[in-house]
């Protein structure tokens, strides 16, 4: 038999797992409250043009950069500020990733619906922190684990009283400096009834490519988007900026603004060809 998937609510209209692909986007990091406020707009009337649910993304702090001179953020009370302002300017639900349980509280009080890092999604007493708090909770899966390892992840989850979580696929090691998406991992995790994202974007990233800063491949991601598609998620996890060569982190696989319109459309085309697959059975 099939294993259900259970649809988690975001925000009013927004169900990943409901009818229709959430797209999750938005640009790698908060640059200044003014490009965030900019990205959010071009990010809102992007997915309205498709006709599919949007939550904003942007990090208040990127705590694992390749070097120690490299930008990190706003930090979590000016990062907090301005997606509260995207979300009340736009009404526009937000997401954003937490590093440390002491600060899951505060991302409460603001986000729709709080990532846990695919580095830390082994770390129980996030895990279990995220779930407590009763916000939808995304969770990357790591670049070291097995699609099937995951169920101890949302085993951890809902011991802790959570509803999900869902699972974020985003390549997996591959050598040094390198990833691969690995298309089994998409039904096999959401085989554990949880509903799952394809992060498009990381999945192109090439890990400490360029020395002090991770490189990237993202003309690739829209294929590798239009592929999951094919294969069966819940929706599409991309991050785009108006100016990659420009950002201040994961430029090199960001899809540039400009490309957003196309890219989308074959996502709304395809799922209205295939709908939403459901995972394969053995023979």
């Amino acid at each position: 038999m099939p294993t259900r998937i259970v649809p988690v609510t975001i925000a009013k209209g927004v169900v990943i797992g409901g009818r229709l692909p959430v797209l999750i986007m938005g640009p790698c990091v908060i640059e200044s409250e003014r490009h965030c406020l900019k990205m959010a707009a071009l990010v809102k009337k992007a997915a309205a043009k498709v006709g599919l649910p949007v939550v904003f993304k942007a990090s208040f702090d990127k705590a694992n950069r390749t070097s120690h001179a490299s930008f990190r953020g706003q930090g979590l009370a000016d990062g907090l500020k301005v997606l509260a302002r995207v979300k009340r300017e736009f009404a526009m639900p937000v997401t954003t990733d937490v590093h440390e349980r002491e600060q899951v509280a505060a991302l409460a009080e603001v986000v729709d619906l709080i990532q846990v890092p695919a580095f830390l999604c082994r770390q129980t007493d996030l895990v279990e922190a995220c779930a407590r708090s009763g916000v939808a909770t995304s969770i990357k899966k790591g670049q070291f684990l097995a699609p099937q390892d995951c169920g101890n992840i949302v085993a951890k989850f809902r011991h802790a009283g959570g509803n999900g979580p869902i699972l974020i696929e985003r390549g997996s090691s591959f050598g040094y400096n390198t990833l691969v998406t690995d298309f089994r991992a998409l039904p096999i995790m959401r085989g554990l009834g949880v509903p799952v994202i394809f992060d498009a974007t990381h999945s192109v990233q090439m890990p400490g490519g360029q020395g002090t800063s991770s490189g990237g491949a993202g003309h690739y991601a829209p294929m590798l988007m239009r592929a999951a598609m094919a294969v069966g998620v819940e929706g599409i996890f991309l991050e785009t900026h108006d100016q990659p060569k420009k950002a201040m982190s994961d430029g090199p696989n960001m899809i540039p603004a400009k490309h957003l319109a196309k890219v989308l459309q074959d996502v709304r085309a395809l799922h209205d060809l295939l709908g939403r697959p459901a995972p394969p059975q053995p023979f």
